[in-house]
């Protein structure tokens, strides 16, 4: 059954799929980065509220700024811009089409379709998934980076933005001149304090441009934070065969968990849909909550698939099999992450640890070591150096967190142990892999990568376990690095 709005009908017995009538849906969200995990999350919320006949009035409009985000256009159009989502469990699976997203807007150099949609009064929220690394700020400093080509470009060609963020200022100096009023900016990406990273990005960005428009916009728009979370694999040949199998033939199905939260911070300048209804949590503090995911998940995850990578593992739950790069999970969360992190209300962290530990072991998850291990200098940077840099100035344990940094040296240096080649996985992966190799005769050379560890290069306690862990690793392997970590 080919998916579309005109067999919704037919689909197999066991599919639940729309019950709301998708014609009167009207817009209410531009979402910039349509990918999976959005169409799982956050399309997924808007969806259940639609499903009791409510937030008809905020259905979502895709948007991309990337050349590549025109294949994900021609796919979700050519079906409506409906999704199937496929839960997978150990005890089984089901299958659920979401319909709350109606429109893509077109891909263009420019991005002048993007603006005038945001520009538009009935757009009140504008959210993003653009990665950890895509808000222009310093590793180490956290400051917004005037340097980069783009920002550049954007500064001086306000009308014609690259990036997203332009194409958002753009739009915001069309509504304060018509008297539209301002949107919420929500990210939705894994960044502590995402949208007072957001605020900085825009606020800054329309500053080197326009002063006052800059000021508008940071005394009227909201830029809440919230704390996402849902493991979502990349759709490949296996994702879109399961589809298949289950009866539906779609372009971009969506497989993940059995596990969503979203905790937002309750700050929505121009109005919201009721979430909460369906699940999500409305906070006054998210901080908490951020803390125990990032740390713990988001870190968790570079915690496993730089050893998993180096020693040939495919899937996440491949290496939680592995008994070493498993207790080296589980060692590192409890001993040297947990201390850093906070209760949030019903749960402890080191309960979490144990719900992490059950959801990356999942084996009907196939999510990649390669996708969990991706663009490594912005995940270690923001998930894994602030623990660090907190068990530094506690004095608590920091010989697992120099491990997991030897492990990233061991696996940007690009070969695996079995001596295949780890393709390029990084937008600095060449700069990561010259130091990585440097590194191998002198462990120095990757710790003074400054926009990765700025100062932690000079904290002796950290350095020595560092230097002492890759010469390890180079001369007697990954496992005997693991077994010695581990060892009573």
């Amino acid at each position: 059954m080919i998916l579309s709005d005109a067999t919704l009908a037919d689909l197999p017995d066991g599919v639940a799929r729309p019950t709301y009538d998708r014609s009167r849906l009207t817009p209410g969200i531009v979402h910039i980065g349509l990918g999976n995990f959005h169409r799982a999350h956050q399309a997924w919320y808007l969806h259940r509220l639609m499903q009791q006949g409510l937030a008809l009035d905020w259905a979502i409009i895709g948007a991309g700024v990337r050349p590549r985000d025109a294949a994900m256009r021609d796919r979700l159009l050519a079906q409506d811009c409906l999704t199937t989502l496929i839960e997978l469990d150990p005890d089984g699976r089901s299958a659920e089409v979401v319909g709350a997203m109606i429109d893509f807007i077109p891909i263009e150099e420019g991005n002048a379709a993007l603006i005038d949609r945001m520009a538009d009064p009935r757009i009140r929220i504008v959210s993003l998934t653009v990665t950890e690394g895509g808000y222009f700020i310093d590793p180490v400093t956290k400051a917004f980076d005037t340097t980069h080509p783009d920002v550049l470009h954007d500064a001086a060609n306000p009308d014609r933005p690259r990036t997203a963020f332009g194409a958002m200022v753009a739009a915001l100096r069309r509504r304060r001149d018509a008297g539209a009023g301002p949107f919420t900016g929500q990210s939705c990406d894994n960044l502590q304090g995402n949208g007072t990273i957001l605020r900085q990005t825009v606020v800054s960005l329309a500053r080197l441009s326009d002063p006052a428009l800059a000021d508008w916009i940071d005394a009227t728009c909201s830029f809440p934070d919230a704390m996402v979370d849902c493991i979502v694999p990349a759709t490949g040949p296996a994702e879109l065969a399961l589809a298949r199998d289950m009866g539906i033939e779609d372009a971009a199905p969506v497989t993940h968990e059995n596990f969503r939260q979203w905790v937002i911070e309750d700050d929505f300048c121009a109005g919201r849909p009721d979430w909460d209804k369906v699940g999500a949590i409305f906070a006054t503090d998210v901080h908490p909550f951020e803390t125990m995911k990032i740390r713990i998940l988001n870190g968790g995850h570079q915690v496993i698939s730089d050893p998993g990578e180096i020693l040939g593992l495919q899937t996440i739950s491949d290496c939680m099999a592995h008994p070493l790069i498993a207790g080296l999970f589980r060692k590192v969360a409890m001993d040297e992450i947990v201390p850093h992190v906070a209760p949030v209300p019903g749960l402890m962290p080191a309960d979490y640890v144990d719900l992490i530990d059950r959801r990356f072991a999942n084996p009907a998850i196939v999510d990649t070591v390669r996708r969990v291990a991706f663009d490594g200098s912005s995940r270690h940077t923001g998930f894994i150096l602030p623990v660090l840099r907190a068990a530094l100035e506690a004095g608590t344990p920091v010989e697992g967190l120099a491990l997991v940094q030897a492990l990233w040296a061991r696996m940007c240096a690009g070969t695996r142990e079995n001596g295949s080649t780890i393709d390029p996985n990084d937008p600095f992966w060449s700069d990561l892999q010259a130091a990585a190799l440097a590194a191998r005769d002198d462990p120095a050379a990757w710790l003074e990568q400054g926009t990765i560890y700025g100062d932690l290069a000079r904290a002796p306690r950290f350095a020595e376990a560092f230097g002492r862990w890759l010469t390890l690793i180079w001369a007697e392997g990954t496992e005997a690095a693991l077994t010695a970590y581990l060892a009573p």
